[in-house]
């Protein structure tokens, strides 16, 4: 049908939020060696208009609130000016046990940096 599958902006969210933690130094292979994760454990998604294949496409990713062993992300995934679906993720903060962990005070400065460009 040419139109981009719902499941795909899960990705897209993801890819935008991964870049985002980039630009600001993060490498998840450092915290994993520290035994420090950052799993979603909560996403929210609504669909405004249909992405299609070949569509230039934007997401806009704010960190929207920031808890003491938590983050929340929010998206909009834009062709042009039109928003084609608004979002939310929960990101928690897990030690290698899986157990629920403070961020610690470096990654809380990184998280807490000014967004960049």
């Amino acid at each position: 049908m040419g139109v981009v599958h719902h499941s795909n902006h899960l990705v897209y969210f993801e890819a935008a939020r991964v870049e985002w933690l980039r630009r600001r130094g993060v490498s998840f292979g450092a915290w994993t060696e520290r035994g420090l994760h950052f799993p979603v454990v909560e996403v929210a998604v609504t669909y405004r208009s249909a992405a299609f294949f070949d569509d230039a496409l934007v997401i806009d990713i704010r960190l929207a609130e920031l808890r003491a062993a938590s983050a929340r992300f929010t998206y909009r995934l834009l062709r042009g000016d039109t928003v084609l679906a608004e979002a939310m993720t929960r990101l928690a903060f897990i030690d290698a046990a899986r157990r629920p962990i403070r961020i610690p005070p470096d990654i809380l400065e990184i998280l807490s940096s000014p967004e960049i460009a």
